[in-house]
């Protein structure tokens, strides 16, 4: 059964490893979104949305990201949220996790030795949680190999 899927992340690494997972929605209704409205010439002929950017460097941006976000949420309806993060995808997971919605976090795989900050949050609203690094899988944390 074909399923909405909103595929999101922030820009630069998150967002190519973020499209190097697109054959996993192959036959869904897939929407993307992300911070770089240049990043839609990579897409695709998808729904595509951009959202204001947020890091915990920068916290006090996070309602205005967090806005940003629910509309898209409330455009979408999704279903299914993939997301490789960072916390803008952590913010769209939790706001969606209320309504049923699964999300799969894919923690980038820059985060050799620890997972990421927002990626240690993730395992509390998402619905999976993957690393990239086999020796990072513990608990609700499991491998399924790399994107890369």
């Amino acid at each position: 059964m074909q399923k909405r899927v909103l595929a999101i992340a922030s820009g630069g690494g998150h967002f190519i490893q973020l499209m190097r997972l697109s054959p996993a929605w192959d036959g869904h209704k897939v929407s993307i979104a992300t911070v770089d409205p240049s990043s839609r010439a990579l897409v695709g002929d998808v729904p595509f949305f951009t959202f204001r950017d947020v890091s915990r460097a920068d916290w006090w941006r996070i309602p205005a990201a967090a806005l940003d976000i629910a509309r898209i949420l409330l455009r979408v309806r999704p279903q299914v949220i993939i997301t490789t993060g960072a916390l803008p995808g952590l913010i769209a997971a939790t706001l969606a996790r209320p309504f049923g919605v699964k999300s799969l976090w894919v923690d980038s795989i820059a985060n050799s030795e620890v997972l990421s900050g927002s990626g240690g949050q993730a395992g509390r609203v998402c619905s999976q949680v993957v690393t990239q690094w086999p020796h990072l899988a513990a608990g609700k944390v499991e491998h399924w190999g790399s994107v890369l």
